[in-house]
């Protein structure tokens, strides 16, 4: 059957009696194909039929499909001619594994983040009916992506519709940890209840129908408190709200899916289809374990174990030292958003239930609630994914620095981040914390300074930030002794002349390396460890113009706003005979690929930032280059 999926709309050509077949046919391709790539298993898995389902009812690329987040959109690449480029899922010169427009006319809305296709779907829909044009828009929600206050934003104001909008809630019970909170109680009391798809309306016709007092009695039915409609019609929230609802749905059943989305496409206004899938479906490992296998690189097909060993991780590490940290400060409390496992915090959740907050995939409001718990005598920590915490901004700035609360920022994957690409960098924490009043900023070089700078930011007083990159943790940094972390304070990891590279967070391990690299020609740089960015150790920075006559910052932050930025402004102000040299991310969005591969895209490779220094110092001496 998939050898029959070459482009769009090809599923048109496949009997219904043959649905099955092509499903178990995709997910053999997804399972073996991902085993060799790395990427997002499990919602993949649990979203064929689905996929297959929509593709059926739609015309590619008239309509409109649009995945929240995207990580299960593997199957509508496949059905939308990208079979073979999946091979080379999320490698660099690959296709990514998420929706991208530059990669097909089919990909309606470039993806990552959640929470947000109701909303674009929604702008579709007033575009269309603005533009006099007739197509269907589909956002397809998942019940994590739910957890989020933007679904409801948009929610409430699709209610105003009059033309047709599907919302599919796509309910598999997980985002990538388990999900919490009211919304999903409600969900999981829905997929309980019998399927009431259509009863209103068949009811109120009957009745309408009973001569004399059908009128008056639908009437007073419809004045009947909603607290009695919700025992009886489940979806009543988003009834309530405007929004038909129709389900749940079987989401492994593509012609009940079929049926019912046919149907939805006749409602004028916005209409949300329940449906009902398992994470994971059709792969055991998966189906055990769905947040192992949300995201994973390559892994044996057999055994589902990942292939390859990695040593201890800085999320590891982080994770170590909470625990520690829980034992001894009992008002030591932990957030995160919907990312138990991925921040590391599974094990503080199991030991100290009471002290663990999950927040669901809502940033913003994590930071508010920690601001609360700050105001209420604990210490907060909110462990997150610099990417992520973008969307909390404004909540960081006022409720926090404005009021100088005592809530620590556990910041995980800052800085480049391999293969989910440009909606995941953390590239930019460094910029928007850096321009905030009263906000600490470090970033540690390896493991070892990562411990310490935690159980810093637990003693200090006031909104405190440190950053830590993906994967391996450094061990070897060649230091005999680590020194105390002292407020705003670097560390001189080597004393040379004339050349000083300034390095923050993980490009010290960058740093280092190049400095090796220029002393096989001729130079012996300073090489220092900045371990704050917010404040800067200015002291240092004067004391080293008197001898060196050029400064090289280093940082996987883009250079508009980050720590290259501030020393130049503090040389310029300062007036000090010195020239600063930075490198950054570029101004750009970094595509997806190894880590490795991305810094050398950058210039932040040891080898790259080498030949940059020698080229600009040598040319400062009058020397060719």
């Amino acid at each position: 059957m998939l050898e029959k999926i070459n482009k769009e709309n090809d599923i048109k050509q496949i009997a219904p009696e043959d649905m099955t077949k092509l499903a178990g046919e995709i997910r053999d391709y997804l399972i073996t194909t991902v085993s060799h790539t790395g990427g997002h298993l499990a919602s993949n898995l649990g979203a064929v039929e689905l996929t297959l389902a929509l593709h059926s009812v739609c015309t590619l690329p008239r309509d409109k499909i649009i995945w929240d987040v995207g990580h299960q959109c593997y199957t509508h690449k496949i059905l939308t001619g990208r079979k073979e480029e999946l091979k080379k899922l999320r490698q660099e010169g690959g296709i990514s594994g998420f929706p991208r427009r530059e990669e097909s006319d089919c990909d309606a809305y470039d993806g990552g983040h959640s929470s947000n296709s109701i909303s674009a779907g929604l702008g579709y829909v007033r575009a269309r009916d603005l533009r006099r044009q007739h197509y269907t828009v589909i956002a397809v929600i998942g019940d994590g992506s739910f957890t989020g206050g933007m679904a409801y934003e948009a929610l409430n104001n699709a209610a105003d519709l009059k033309t047709n909008f599907m919302i599919v809630l796509n309910d598999n019970n997980m985002s990538i940890s388990e999900n919490v909170g009211g919304m999903s109680q409600y969900l999981a009391k829905l997929r309980t209840s019998p399927t009431y798809t259509g009863l209103k309306s068949s009811v109120q016709k009957r009745l309408e129908q009973i001569p004399l007092v059908g009128e008056e009695l639908v009437s007073r039915i419809r004045t009947t408190k909603s607290s009695i409609k919700q025992l009886v019609i489940p979806g009543m929230f988003f009834e309530e709200m405007g929004i038909t609802y129709l389900g749940p749905v079987d989401g492994h059943n593509v012609q009940a899916m079929v049926r019912v989305f046919r149907e939805a496409r006749r409602v004028q206004g916005a209409v949300l289809i329940h449906v009902l899938t398992e994470k994971g479906r059709g792969y055991l490992p998966a189906m055990k374990d769905p947040e192992l296998f949300h995201g994973l690189g390559p892994f044996d097909v057999k055994t589902g174990h990942p292939l390859g060993k990695s040593g201890v991780s800085y999320t590891d590490v982080f994770s170590e030292t909470i625990m520690e940290l829980a034992r001894e400060k009992p008002k030591l409390v932990a957030v995160t958003a919907a990312m138990r496992e991925g921040t590391g915090l599974k094990e503080f959740s199991e030991m100290y239930p009471e002290r663990f907050f999950d927040t669901g995939i809502a940033e913003a409001h994590a930071v508010t609630f920690a601001a609360g718990l700050a105001l209420g005598g604990q210490i907060p920590v909110v462990a997150v994914y610099s990417a992520f915490l973008q969307r909390a901004f404004d909540q960081i700035m006022d409720d926090i620095c404005m009021q100088k609360l005592h809530v620590i920022l556990a910041i995980d994957r800052a800085g480049l981040v391999g293969a989910d690409g440009r909606t995941h960098q953390g590239c930019f924490d460094l910029s928007y914390l850096s321009m905030m009043p009263g906000m600490t900023v470090m970033a540690p070089m390896d493991a070892e300074e990562l411990r310490e700078m935690l159980r810093f930011a637990v003693s200090f007083n006031g909104p405190i930030a440190l950053r830590y990159p993906r994967g391996e943790a450094w061990k070897d940094s060649g230091k005999d002794s680590a020194s105390p972390v002292e407020y705003g304070k670097a560390e001189t990891l080597h004393g040379g002349s004339r050349i000083a590279l300034l390095a923050a967070g993980a490009s010290v391990k960058t740093a280092c390396e190049a400095a090796e690299l220029l002393r096989r020609e001729g130079c012996d740089p300073t090489v220092v460890n900045m371990r704050f960015i917010k404040p800067l150790d200015e002291e240092l920075l004067r004391k080293l113009a008197e001898d060196h006559e050029l400064l090289v910052t280093a940082e996987e932050n883009v250079a508009c706003g980050g720590f290259g930025e501030a020393v130049q402004r503090f040389v310029s102000e300062e007036n000090l005979p010195v020239r600063v040299l930075t490198a950054a991310v570029p101004d750009s969005y970094i595509r997806y690929g190894t880590v490795d591969g991305q810094r050398r895209q950058a210039g932040l490779d040891p080898e790259s930032l080498a030949q940059k220094v020698l080229e600009v110092h040598r040319h400062m001496n009058g020397f060719k280059v």
